[in-house]
């Protein structure tokens, strides 16, 4: 079988059972690889050493990633389509001692896949994203943080201007302007912030704050009058706000520009993936700020409890996440 059938089988496979992950990992017996589901990490097949390697090299040059290269990490993107649906395809390389090659590939589901939030936390971010100023998300990696940004801001795109500053683009939206990090080009998230502020977006997205130079020009732009929001990893809601804090915004400046903050998780609600939010916003926000010390979470244990309940999630649903 062709190279391209077989990575063909395997996406369809993996988009079928809403793998978040594709894993090639190079072991003893061949190229295993395996898919991360609902259910956990799950093996699906292996390759011979051989037909592994054109695997990965096919989907390398596919998002035009150095074939030639196997030892340096590498990050690419690429577009599968399938039944009439868009797949934004993630993808990072890395040589292990040996020099043999692994490759992780994140899939992106788009917005219209993403039918998961409960409708009054979805309807909550809408609402106070109507007072601007900066919204983060936090949550671990491939919580979907991407999907909520872009699915409020859609709503509220009418007749506005929306950019995005990612690394990579998650999410292929046409009605967006749509700017990538390319670090090789000296093209940055700083650099890309402040060209983003000179097109005067009416709501910017920024993929992540990862250190104090972004989280400062997130910061100003919302303090400009811009709708922002973007994401930043921290272990709960409101320590969130401790980060920020740690990356130097001072309080006073997040008094005057955090419009709210969330954390989220992808839980499984009757076999169906469901996006849990926990939102501060208003006046708990506002008390949260003036805070030294703060707790971690607005009311996620009594909403996890409350879908334990009602049977909408099981009991190891329930234990694994009481805490975020």
């Amino acid at each position: 079988m062709k190279t391209r059938e077989v990575v063909n089988e395997l996406l369809i496979s993996a988009i079928t059972k809403r793998a978040s992950d594709i894993f090639f990992f190079p072991k003893k017996e061949g190229l295993v690889v395996e898919f991360r589901t609902e259910k956990g990490v799950i093996e699906q097949t292996t390759f011979s050493t051989d037909f592994g390697k054109e695997v990965i090299n096919f989907f390398k040059y596919s998002a035009q990633m150095d074939i030639a290269e196997h030892r340096r990490p590498q990050v690419g993107a690429m577009i599968y389509e399938s039944n009439g649906h868009e797949y934004c395809l993630r993808l990072s390389s890395l040589g292990d001692f040996s020099d043999q090659e692994s490759l992780v590939i994140r899939v992106i589901y788009g917005i219209d896949h993403s039918q998961y939030f409960f409708p009054e936390q979805l309807e909550m971010i809408k609402k106070v994203a109507q007072s601007r100023g900066l919204i983060i998300t936090s949550g671990p990696t491939g919580s979907g943080k991407t999907t909520t940004m872009y699915e409020v801001a859609k709503s509220m795109s009418q007749n506005k201007v929306v950019m995005t500053i990612e690394d990579p683009v998650e999410v292929h939206e046409p009605s967006f302007l749509q700017a990538q990090v390319n670090n090789e080009a000296g093209i940055d998230y700083q650099s890309l912030l402040k060209a983003a502020l000179r097109h005067r977006p009416d709501i910017l997205i920024i993929g992540e704050i990862r250190d104090q130079g972004t989280a400062r020009l997130a910061v100003d732009a919302a303090l400009s009058g811009h709708l922002v929001f973007a994401t930043i990893h921290a272990k709960s809601t409101l320590q969130t706000i401790s980060r920020l804090e740690g990356l130097g915004i001072r309080r006073d400046e997040l008094a005057n520009c955090l419009t709210a903050v969330s954390y989220q998780r992808l839980l499984v609600s009757q076999g169906k993936l469901k996006c849990l939010m926990d939102i501060a916003a208003d006046s708990l926000l506002k008390s949260e700020l003036e805070k030294s010390i703060r707790s971690e979470f607005v009311n996620w244990q009594e909403n996890l409890e409350f879908l334990w309940k009602g049977g909408d999630i099981s009991n190891e649903v329930y234990r694994q996440f009481q805490k975020g």
